[in-house]
């Protein structure tokens, strides 16, 4: 049985503090403030798709972030993340795009965290507190350099603190999913769509699903944590940190997502999306219910910070790898305390900006990042695992199964996207 290098302890298949730190760290990166419109794009023809795709999202979100860490502690040397591995595996060229890819796939899911958390705590003020909103600029520059001063603390605190906002989310969310049971209108259990609109559903609707449980940016930390905290076993200890991921991510958010549209006609979900607010906004106003209103900022706080984290994660990474890949000296760029200062103080600088600009056009660069997030997480480790020293892991369902699933999210997503 493995050490584990950094306790000296045997690894074995309990569960353990590390373990559950990690598993919240990635229920925390996947569940953004998009929770709050999920409801409304997921439900808005009916109940029926949503029950198939409740069944499939969570195998695919499982099978696909498991392909990704593994793709990672492929690598031969130990501190390798993904911009690394893929340089190892697919050569010097690929793994420059591949490393520009991934951090402009993640990097604009920043700036759009650093714009909604602004927006969401000067909305409470405003409204719910009742009090005149503070310059914008001081609140954007207060709100970002707070999430990230947890983040330049240390790996250690910044999960803890994730910790700490993942366990109140948790809460609300199934408080509030328990609190609108009274209000469910079970007529829509009855109507059944064709199979033409009930297959373009699925399509259309998978997706959002799918990246709306999204923790891919996470996984390399993850990935090396793993093999820095089990050695040998990591693998096997990462596989079943994802799954447990993969069961609370379903159990909570479709548990809110299915209270949410079962409490209201798939005419008003419509209706909610015409108006562009997030499903709790819609509810307080339809029951005219101050508690929901209140809950409705506190849970799109609470799940922009927790994700907030796991993205930087991704996105330092990324913008290292670049500057690795750029340098003359690359093993003294990758050590370099000035070029991590460098990193730091770009991310601040631009979130804060964005935040502060409130630019309207984050939506689109989202969707432009999507189909290259699902080529990273689906497509390249079921590639590598027939390119790479990945045999033992050819041959498996579940390979077929996460290809499947990536051809369908891109094709989706190009179809909206154009």
């Amino acid at each position: 049985m493995a050490q584990t290098p950094e306790t000296g302890h045997a690894a074995s298949g309990r569960w353990t503090k590390f373990d559950v730190v990690w598993m919240l760290n990635l229920f925390g990166t996947a569940v953004g403030a998009g929770i709050l419109f999920l409801p409304i794009n997921a439900g808005m023809s009916g109940i029926w798709p949503l029950v198939v795709i409740t069944l499939l999202v969570g195998p695919m979100t499982y099978f696909a972030h498991r392909g990704l860490a593994r793709f990672v502690l492929s690598s031969s040397r130990a501190d390798s993340d993904i911009t690394a591995v893929v340089e190892e595996h697919f050569g010097l060229s690929a793994g420059k795009l591949i490393t520009l890819l991934y951090f402009f796939a993640i990097y604009p899911i920043l700036l759009i965290y650093a714009v909604g958390i602004t927006n969401t705590v000067e909305s409470f003020i405003v409204n719910q507190l009742q009090m005149a909103a503070p310059p914008r600029l001081l609140l954007s520059g207060v709100l970002v350099a707070a999430l990230m001063a947890v983040i330049l603390v240390g790996e250690n605190f910044m999960l803890k603190f994730n910790e700490w906002l993942v366990y109140p989310l948790c809460g609300i969310l199934f408080c509030l999913s328990l609190y609108l049971i009274p209000h469910w209108n079970t007529s829509s259990l009855g109507q059944m769509p064709d199979a033409g609109s009930f297959l373009g559903t699925l399509w259309l609707t998978l997706p959002v699903l799918v990246f709306a449980f999204n923790h891919s940016p996470a996984i390399s930390s993850f990935a090396l944590a793993q093999r820095r905290h089990y050695g040998d076993m990591a693998e096997q200890k990462a596989s079943q940190t994802l799954r447990g991921t993969a069961c609370i991510l379903v159990l909570f958010v479709m548990a809110f997502v299915f209270s949410c549209v079962l409490s209201l006609s798939p005419a008003q979900l419509v209706e909610a999306k015409a108006q562009n607010i997030p499903v709790l906004s819609y509810l307080a106003n339809q029951f005219d219910n101050p508690f929901i209103s209140w809950f409705g900022p506190l849970i799109a706080f609470l799940a922009i910070g927790s994700s907030f984290f796991g993205h930087y994660l991704g996105a330092r990474e990324g913008l290292h790898g670049i500057l690795i890949q750029m340098s003359s000296t690359p093993e003294a760029t990758a050590t370099s305390r000035s070029v991590r200062t460098g990193i730091a103080l770009f991310f601040f600088v631009t979130l804060w900006l964005a935040g502060w600009l409130n630019p309207g056009i984050l939506d689109i660069i989202e969707s432009l990042s999507g189909p290259v997030i699902a080529m990273i997480l689906f497509i390249m480790p079921m590639y590598a695992v027939h390119k790479i020293p990945m045999s033992r892991y050819r041959g498996q369902w579940s390979n077929a199964f996460v290809l499947a699933a990536g051809c369908v999210a891109i094709s989706s997503l190009l179809y909206k996207l154009f």
